[in-house]
Parts: C-alpha cells; structure tokens; sequence
C-alpha cells in the first residue's frame, strides 16, 4: 500500500514540507510506503473549462497535472499539503487540484484524503476546510486526526517545536494506516465497494 504526499508549496523543504515528512515518517513505521510529490516554483495555471480531458484523461497543459494523474492509480491514500495565504490554500495548489479532480475524479473514488495546512499564525482552518471539499466531491472517504491538521510557524525549525502539530500529523498516519488496511480486509473478505448511480445534473433555470 502506498500514499502520495502532495506538498503545495514553493519551498521545496519548508514548513508543509516538515509536517508531510512527519506524516511520511510514522507511516513506515505502520508499514505504509509513501512518496512526497513537490509541485515545485513553476506556475500552474487554471483550469480553462475546454473539456478536451474528459476525452482522454489528461490535460491538454503539460505539466505537474500530467505527471500526478500518471502517479494516481499506483496509490491507494493521498494527503494534499499546504501553506496557508490569505487564510486560503496556495493558489498554485488549488488550480492543480481544480484540473487533477476534474480530469481524473474517477482515479480517487473510495481512496482515502487528507489536508495538511501550514500557517504561521492564523487562517489553517478556512484553508483547511477549502481543500476538504475536494475528497466530498470524489467520493473519497476523509481522513482525520486528534484535531486538525495544522501545524504553525515561519520557519521549519519552528514547526518542529510545534509539539501537539506534529502529534496530529503523526496520528493522521496512524488513522490513514489504520483506514488503507480496513479496506484492504474488506475487499479480501469480498466486499464491494459502493454502487454508484449513474450522474444526475441538474440545473436550476428551467
């Protein structure tokens, strides 16, 4: 079993990058393999509602897009991390999450999610929940810890004196752990995964 860590920020080894790598180190020792996928300083743009990768499966762009929807399938659970801006996910991170659901949202259903936030005062709540609602969308089962997953400080020496920050980020593995291996016994034990209707769009202007 394996779980890809995205870190949404431009510093390759920051603040999101140390909550990832606790989050990384406690599940090896659960036995779970992961791997840290940097989006890197290159832009990402946004998503330009052309519908060509409803048709093949990718976008048109190629870039960080392209190269993670490659990744998905080998996964089984992924945690998308985050600095916190203006009380709000990167902007590099949320246009790559707008194309990554919207050209591959049947990749992640009945994967588990997680966020990971990383501020250094205030707003990982709000940026917290704003990434959330992409697993509510793909019928990806959420995955929590002991509160949520934030830690705090400026710089990444700081963050690793947040003690209850990285707690959280070791007990979201555990729970992640715990979750990929309730599933794995499931499907061993011949349960389906849900059945799932056919899309119902419905717009409100007759």
């Amino acid at each position: 079993m394996q779980v890809l860590l995205v870190n949404g920020s431009p510093h390759a080894k920051g603040c999101t990058w140390t909550a990832l790598s606790e989050v990384a180190a406690e599940l090896e020792k659960q036995g779970i393999s992961s791997q840290i996928f940097q989006l890197g300083t290159q832009p990402v743009a946004g998503c330009s509602a052309c519908g060509s990768c409803r048709k093949t499966g990718r976008c048109f762009r190629d870039d960080k897009v392209n190269e993670a929807l490659a990744l998905v399938p080998e996964f089984d659970g992924f945690v998308f991390g985050s600095p916190v801006y203006y009380a709000s996910a990167s902007g590099q991170l949320e246009s790559f999450l707008d194309r990554l659901f919207f050209a591959g949202s049947a990749l992640f259903a009945n994967k588990p999610g997680a966020a990971v936030v990383s501020c250094r005062r205030g707003g990982a709540s709000a940026a917290f929940e704003q990434i959330n609602k992409y697993f509510g969308m793909n019928n990806m089962p959420v995955v929590t810890s002991s509160y949520w997953n934030q830690v705090h400080g400026n710089t990444p020496d700081e963050v690793r004196q947040d003690a209850e920050g990285l707690q959280t980020m070791r007990q979201l593995a555990r729970n992640m752990a715990w979750m990929l291996r309730c599933f794995e016994a499931g499907k061993a034990a011949g349960i389906p995964l849900p059945e799932k209707e056919p899309a119902i769009k419905t717009n409100f202007i007759r």
